[in-house]
Formats: structure tokens, C-alpha cells, sequence
């Protein structure tokens, strides 16, 4: 593509992808995490922005990126601001596929073909230039381990790292638990990526069918019933309920 900077939803995948087995960690919520990916990259290029927990077009230009273009123009569609859990909860799943597809067409990831138990097609996707996977990488740990507020695109990616389940899959084990509770942290870093991680959760946790509920004004006296709501924090991701995919596939991409 001649880019040296890669899009949200591409550095979340490759962050997601498996150096060793060409699988992908967390493939259920991934498409999930894809979606709000999609959103946080429009809304650093100027075409979307928050309007409290929707989400409204602001400029319908296109970018030049076919799979955010074509993001774009089914938010434009909608007609008005549509709320982030809704879309990102919609049925456009598969997102991973297509991202992968768009990777290996781009030079960064090349398909293995394999099979399973000797019968099931399969393939699984290696990077072609681990460089910039490790980059990537890099820069999360950075932002981990010095408390330096990272840039909103670090900060985004971070969030939806978080909210999809990587945490484990970057820093495993009893050694990785404060760089989970940092990465995790680092969702407050970025108001539109706090707000697409929040909704990607939502998703998994099956609440995106609830508005987002505003803090209670205080009672007479400021008692107990009428205080205001504790600060939302991020939760342990949770468990994506999945719909189940029409038709068949002329090949099953490894999990």
C-alpha cells in the first residue's frame, strides 16, 4: 500500500495474530473489536464523531481505504447518529476474514493452507515483515511501562486490546497482571476509543440493548438515593454471543 502507518483495525489484527501458529487470539470478539477499530480510524480522519454514546457522521468523504470507505457510507446511510453498541453489535460480523484478506493483498501477512484432522481445510496467516508487528507491540509496552500518556491512536489500540481480550494473550501469566491492569488503564487515554472499547464490551456482556444510564441528579441532602453513579470502569472482557454464520465456507480459516 506505500503507507508507513497502518490503520487501527490492521494493528489490532496483527496484534491479535499468533507468530508461532498463524492463528488468531480471541477470534470470536475480534470481529467486535474490528468494528469499533473501524470507528475509532474514521473519527481520527475526521468523518465521524461522538454524540454522547451515537455515533454521527460529520464529513461523507471518502477516505481512500476501501473497508473503512464502505464503513462509512453504512453509518451515512443510517441518516442519523447511530449508537456504538448497536453498530458494533450489528450482523456484520466476519470483519477478521476480510481483514486478513486485505493484510495478504497488502503484502503484511502471507495464507498458509493446511488441514484439519486431515480433512477440514484450513489456513492461517503468517506476517511477512514481523518488524512491524514488533513496532506495534512496542509501543503498547511503552505506554505500559513508563505511565506516559500515549498518543489517542496507541491509546485507541490499547482499549480495544482490552475490550476484546488480548490482555492474556500479550501478557500472560501471574507476571503479566499489573501490564493487564496497565493496558486496561490505558482506556481513559482516549475519549472515542474509551467509547468503542465500553460498547465492544457491552457487546460481549450482552447489554447493548440498554441505553447507557446517566448519572442520577443528587437528592435532597445528597443521600444515598440520590448521589451520583459510581465511575464506569473497564471490566474483564467478556464471553462474545455469537450468531451462527449462513452457508457454508470453502474454507475454514484456523481459530
Amino acid at each position: 500500500m506505500g503507507r508507513s502507518r497502518r490503520t487501527i483495525p490492521e494493528e489490532l489484527l496483527l496484534l491479535a495474530l499468533d507468530p508461532a501458529t498463524g492463528t488468531t487470539a480471541q477470534p470470536q470478539s475480534l470481529d467486535l473489536g474490528l468494528a469499533g477499530a473501524q470507528l475509532v480510524e474514521l473519527a481520527l480522519a475526521g468523518r465521524i464523531a461522538p454524540d454522547g454514546d451515537r455515533i454521527a457522521v460529520v464529513m461523507p468523504r471518502p477516505t481512500g481505504d476501501p473497508t473503512l470507505d464502505s464503513a462509512l457510507e453504512l453509518l451515512r446511510r443510517r441518516g442519523s447518529p447511530v449508537r456504538a453498541v448497536h453498530w458494533i453489535g450489528g450482523p456484520r460480523l466476519g470483519l477478521r476474514q476480510i481483514y486478513l484478506a486485505h493484510l495478504e493483498r497488502c503484502g503484511m501477512v502471507h495464507a498458509v493452507s493446511g488441514q484439519m484432522c486431515g480433512v477440514l481445510p484450513t489456513t492461517r496467516y503468517q506476517a511477512t515483515d514481523t518488524a512491524i508487528s514488533r513496532d506495534i507491540r512496542a509501543r503498547l509496552d511503552s505506554a505500559i511501562r513508563t505511565g506516559v500518556p500515549p498518543d489517542p491512536r496507541t491509546a485507541a489500540l490499547a482499549a480495544l486490546a482490552h475490550a476484546v481480550g488480548l490482555g492474556k494473550h500479550l501478557y500472560p501469566g501471574n507476571e503479566g497482571r499489573s501490564s493487564r491492569s496497565r493496558l486496561r488503564d490505558l482506556i481513559r487515554h482516549d475519549p472515542m476509543g474509551g467509547l468503542v472499547a465500553h460498547a465492544v464490551m457491552d457487546v460481549q456482556n450482552g447489554v447493548a440493548a440498554q441505553p447507557r444510564r446517566s448519572p442520577a441528579p443528587a437528592g435532597p441532602g445528597g443521600g444515598q438515593g440520590g448521589g451520583r453513579q459510581p465511575a464506569r470502569t473497564a471490566p474483564e472482557p467478556g464471553v462474545v454471543p455469537m450468531q451462527p454464520r449462513r452457508g457454508s465456507m470453502a474454507r475454514a480459516v484456523a481459530h
